[in-house]
């Protein structure tokens, strides 16, 4: 199968062409290293052939189905039902780690050739997204009273404007004109970890060079899934998956899908694995959003309760439509980002082992200065002068302390390590998610993999499909990887293929409406 995948240019696994390379393309000695049969070289020698490729492949999926459902039959809804109540849901659920671990072990094969490129210059920093990809099989109505060939996919829906309304200013929607449905197609969604160091970007060589130092992005873990089924625990499979083959872990960045996940599906369990998270928020969870001991938790970072009002509510205002009266330019929303350091916590050493952290109010910190804290005062002009919210039943726990200890459970939902829309925030979240959905398109070209069709993998069920899935994405690695080896220098100096650069926005420059156009020198 990984002989047929790299003889092909879009990477997909024909069984034919598997009968073909075991019995009459490889050696004669490997052949007796496997113990094929000598068959002869006609119709019949191809058939027998052809069934026993098949068969094998069959057993295989079936040791590593986490479905109840056959395949390749239409089931009455009573029928599946009973699949169902017969099913093990200890053994479906090895099943589907098992199913993860080799698909996976498949896709690491095709980082060999860069292996110790990994170890030196990727940090365990990843991208995660969920990208639909159709199954061989055509959707049925939930009317219907009778189930698809392949009853482990599902429906994937996306309306005509596919911006989310909740991450977009809103604008007046012109009457009578309606949503149109423009993308439906029945399969799965596939969750890809997809490498990249956002610390270092490709920096322009000599005689056309790449960057050598700058490995391409590459998909380092995968799962399928019904469309938009559980993405956090889906995210974690994969994300654990890649730590347990000993990839460290580093930097993350994630949609809106994941961050809106349980906390206990995503948000902790990505944190005990060791990565650091960094989202973008709706407008519902803008401004305060959380509060332990008195500090407020505003879009992912622990502050002084005592912030202004105008800082806290900086991003509010900014998505504010723009004839609102209360709503402030790209400008003044940068210069109330920056002034919220000054009022945010400092970390007090690092994490226990349970996740658990000590803060520093910003007083302590040498950041601020606040009455409560007489011993900060007079520290200097260039600090703010905290206005502490006067309460009836006495300051809070973090004006009566130096420092609080804040549990891995607390704000778990929305935290993260950097100040939104900072620029070390800007520079992680813009790379990452660039680099996630980059490989997406990457991996769906029509002229290569095109993994989202499923005329590709003539196969059903979520087993079968991962498995040919594996195989193309391992193929659209090797692409990438031999793409960036022929733009390294040669013998005489110069690359057998020119490089390409993009030019990355300034850091800084970024707001929740886009870049700020830099001012002409």
């Amino acid at each position: 199968m990984t002989l047929c995948s790299r003889r092909n240019a879009n990477g997909a696994v024909f069984f034919n062409q598997v009968a073909d390379i075991l019995h009459w393309a490889i050696p004669e000695d490997w052949r007796r290293r496997f113990k094929l049969l000598e068959r002869p070289d006609n119709l019949d020698g191809f058939e027998a052939a052809y069934a026993v490729i098949l068969r094998l492949f069959r057993t295989i999926v079936a040791a590593l189905d986490p479905s109840s459902l056959p395949k390749n039959k239409h089931l009455t809804v009573e029928q599946a039902k009973a699949y169902f109540a017969a099913a093990d849901p200890q053994l479906l659920q090895q099943h589907r780690q098992t199913l993860t671990r080799i698909s996976n072990r498949i896709l690491e094969a095709s980082l060999a050739a860069v292996e110790q490129h990994l170890t030196t210059l990727w940090d365990g920093s990843v991208g995660v997204d969920a990208t639909p990809v159709e199954t061989f099989a055509r959707g049925v109505s939930a009317k219907r009273d009778y189930t698809s060939t392949d009853p482990d996919a599902a429906y994937y829906v996306r309306e005509g404007d596919h911006r989310d309304p909740d991450l977009t200013p809103s604008a007046p929607r012109p009457r009578g004109r309606r949503r149109t449905t423009n993308k439906l197609l029945w399969g799965y969604d596939a969750t890809l970890a997809v490498a990249r160091n956002p610390h270092h970007d490709p920096q322009p060589m000599p005689n056309g060079c790449g960057d050598p130092e700058a490995l391409p992005a590459l998909t380092v873990g995968f799962m399928l899934d019904k469309p938009g089924h559980s993405p956090g625990a889906n995210g974690i499979a994969v994300l654990d998956d890649i730590r347990r083959r000993g990839h460290p872990a580093g930097e993350l960045a994630a949609d809106a899908a994941y961050n809106n996940s349980i906390a206990a599906d995503w948000q902790i369990p990505l944190r005990k694995l060791g990565y650091r998270p960094t989202y973008d928020y709706r407008v519902d969870q803008l401004g305060k959003i959380d509060s332990i001991h008195g500090t407020i938790l505003v879009e992912g970072t622990w502050y002084c309760p005592s912030m202004p009002e105008n800082l806290v509510n900086a991003t509010i205002g900014h998505r504010r439509h723009p004839v609102d009266p209360k709503a402030i330019d790209q400008q003044t929303w940068r210069t109330r980002i920056e002034a919220r350091a000054r009022f945010a916590l400092a970390p007090k050493g690092k994490p226990n082992d349970n996740g658990q952290q000590r803060f520093m109010c910003p007083a302590t910190a040498c950041r601020a200065q606040c009455a409560l804290k007489p011993t900060g005062l007079g520290a200097g002009p260039h600090l703010p002068l905290v206005d502490p919210i006067p309460s009836p039943v006495g300051p809070p726990k973090i004006c009566q302390q130096t420092s609080i200890s804040v549990a891995i459970e607390d704000g778990a939902k929305h935290w993260q390590p950097r100040a939104y829309g900072s620029p070390e925030w800007q520079k992680i979240y813009g790379r990452l998610r660039n680099t996630v959905e980059g490989m997406n398109g990457y991996a769906k070209a029509d002229a290569h993999e095109g993994i989202e069709h499923g005329g590709n993998r003539r196969v059903r069920g979520v087993a079968a499909q991962s498995l040919l899935l594996a195989f193309q994405l391992a193929h659209a690695n090797e692409r990438k990887i031999n793409a960036w080896l022929a733009t390294l220098p040669g013998p005489d100096g110069r690359p057998h293929r020119r490089a390409r650069y993009k030019t990355p926005k300034p850091l800084g420059t970024w707001t929740p409406t886009g870049h700020i156009t830099p001012p002409a020198a």
